[in-house]
């Protein structure tokens, strides 16, 4: 398989790296495409036998999968410059956020479109993509989409495609969301007197830890956190402060306003 990636940032090489390093494609049939002439020499010491051009440049694309991986607001300037037609056999997939099928296709003027969302622990290869697909697209190549998604992580193929603005928000925006909790509780343990690297260390493997416990443990989250809130403890005085302030309830409307941005990014 050949592969060209529209917009070769963060993203779009993270996914070159994967399907590299899993061997899915030849380090020869990758084309990296990027708007900036002054990154080429930085991706061509990273990527050295494989081709590397700006938009400008590009008049063909000799490709079997073409990724659309440009940010969502630059797509329609990207669609309406792009100097080259898309051959009948080429498959596109896009992992912009809130770009639904039917935009992509009518701009691109071509039918075979594979619509994704990855989130950035793709780059460790951890990474969670929900995906759909366009009439026309085949079961073979619909397992030739799912083998590349997988070396990134997992991915899960959605029926209707209305829940990709919501996978956008749960999982594609997610890690920030963990980020941001962290970041709170760090700064937590440093105002009670913790060193800053200490504090780190503390609330980054209590993290680890309670990803393993809920992964490998029978229990649902309340029984997870009713084994750690003891009544009248610590923990409890804790869940108490965020119940008080709707902390759950703040989180899961800002989840709901990233499924609605996701959803106005395709006007």
């Amino acid at each position: 398989m050949k592969i060209a990636i529209l917009g070769a940032g963060n993203m779009g090489l993270s996914f070159s790296k994967s399907f590299l390093k899993y061997e899915l494609i030849k380090p020869e049939h990758l084309h990296l495409i990027i708007r900036s002439q002054e990154k080429i020499s930085k991706i061509a010491d990273e990527f050295p036998k494989s081709k590397i051009s700006t938009f400008e440049e590009v008049k063909d694309i000799d490709a079997d999968l073409i990724i659309i991986a440009v940010k969502p607001q630059d797509f329609q300037a990207v669609a309406h410059n792009i100097q080259f037609t898309f051959k009948e056999n080429q498959m596109v997939l896009s992992i912009m956020a809130g770009i639904n099928i039917e935009k992509i296709q009518k701009l691109l003027n071509h039918p075979l479109v594979v619509r994704a969302m990855p989130n950035s622990p793709t780059l460790l290869g951890m990474g969670i993509t929900g995906y759909t697909a366009a009439n026309g697209i085949s079961f073979s190549q619909l397992i030739n989409i799912e083998r590349l998604l997988n070396s990134t992580g997992r991915s899960v193929y959605l029926e209707d495609e209305e829940l990709l603005d919501g996978v956008t928000a749960l999982s594609g925006s997610g890690p920030a969301y963990f980020y941001y909790i962290i970041d709170a509780m760090i700064k937590a343990g440093i105002e009670m007197g913790i060193e800053e690297n200490l504090s780190k260390l503390f609330v980054k493997q209590t993290m680890l830890g309670a990803y393993h416990l809920i992964n490998n443990s029978e229990k649902n989250l309340e029984e997870l956190i009713k084994d750690v809130a003891s009544k009248g403890g610590t923990t409890e005085a804790a869940l108490k402060t965020f119940e008080e302030n709707s902390f759950k309830e703040i989180l899961k409307q800002g989840i709901l306003n990233a499924e609605k941005r996701a959803k106005e990014l395709n006007n």
